[in-house]
């Protein structure tokens, strides 16, 4: 992505959008579509969704023959600009598995929705006992190349030893995925390039924000509002670990939110309200301190949220720092958790954040 892509969402232009049907006989189809969308959103365990709509009645399988081209298939979705000078510049904005197409068989609209590749993760249920050991990395490496042998695996990460996990059968390996990642403060997810990636979310404090949405002449503002609340808002967390089958010892520790100006500080107004969290993966204080902080982030966060609505930016990810000009000049950071981009011309582009603070 090039600062003039960026420069050019904030004004006039035509966006472009192509979607791409990946089918499991080899072929690779362009399909003209009418409209839909991607769905981004951090709290679910798949981030990322689609639903397109497009005219073409053929993509509709009927036979036996259609139907092996279609289930398995795969939609990748990218977003852009056109300049205006014959030249345009796309981003992507997702690589999903195909769930479904339906629509009336003689009028159309056929809609065509799909879940990023954690869902192929997800729905390989264990059919017998399985046991992770090793590191994180190598563990979660593990678990995503059991379902897809060929998926690209990007740790930004320094990896951690892990307590053996033992899983049922029926278990969810991506929970399981996640579970493990978490004992190195880490999230595991697929991006807009449908790579896998175990990484940290982003500090709001420290972080580089990758954009500006202000309400000024050529800004890409367009509304916004500021909310607190306490609902199911924790301000502490105490990771334990205990793992009898390595004979490791218990451990433990606790995060609390020390910040003295938040309004969860733990044991100021707020009083102390604490989640729990364990895993026999966590085998020393220093994984239970990462775990914990993790979680912590996760539970504190909504005691200060945003929704903003802005021009659509194709290009952003959940964990990316925003920083916002209201239209009264107050400025803030906002982290993101969720967004839709559409993919036709139209529409607003909300953005729900996970936190917010003020910006001197």
């Amino acid at each position: 992505m090039s600062d003039r892509f960026l420069a050019r969402l904030a004004e006039s232009h035509t966006p472009a959008t192509r979607v791409q049907l990946f089918r499991t006989d080899g072929t690779v189809v362009d399909i003209e579509h009418t409209g839909g969308s991607v769905s981004v959103d951090r709290s679910q365990a798949i981030r990322r969704s689609c639903s397109v709509t497009c005219a073409d009645v053929g993509l509709i399988p009927r036979t036996p023959t259609d139907q092996l081209a279609v289930y398995g298939a795969r939609l990748r979705i990218t977003r852009g600009v056109e300049y205006g000078d014959g030249s345009s510049e796309l981003v992507p904005l997702g690589v999903f598995r195909l769930d479904s197409v339906d629509g009336d068989v003689s009028d159309g609209p056929v809609t065509l929705q799909g879940k990023a590749i954690e869902a192929i993760v997800a729905d390989d249920k264990f059919t017998a006992p399985y046991t992770a050991t090793g590191t994180v990395v190598g563990a979660v490496k593990a678990l995503i190349q059991r379902s897809i042998p060929d998926a690209d695996v990007l740790s930004l990460i320094v990896d951690t030893p892990i307590g053996s996990r033992a899983f049922d059968v029926e278990a969810d390996p991506w929970a399981g995925a996640q579970e493990i990642a978490s004992a190195a403060g880490a999230e595991v997810y697929t991006n807009a390039d449908g790579v896998f990636v175990i990484a940290a979310l982003p500090d709001l404090l420290t972080a580089t924000p990758v954009w500006a949405v202000e309400a000024t002449e050529g800004g890409v503002y367009i509304s916004g509002s500021r909310g607190m609340t306490s609902d199911n808002v924790c301000n502490g967390v105490l990771a334990r670990g205990e793992n009898t089958s390595d004979n490791a010892p218990p451990v433990s520790f606790l995060a609390t939110d020390d910040d003295l100006n938040s309004p969860t500080y733990w044991g100021g107004p707020y009083g102390r309200r604490p989640l729990f969290y364990s895993s026999s993966t966590l085998t020393t204080t220093d994984a239970c301190s990462q775990a914990a902080k993790l979680q912590l982030a996760k539970a504190k966060a909504p005691n200060a949220s945003g929704d903003l609505s802005s021009l659509p930016n194709p290009a952003l990810e959940p964990g990316d720092v925003l920083r916002v000009t209201h239209p009264d000049g107050v400025r803030e950071l906002h982290q993101v958790a969720s967004f839709s981009v559409p993919l036709d011309t139209g529409g607003d582009f909300p953005i729900t954040t996970i936190s917010a603070k003020e910006d001197s």
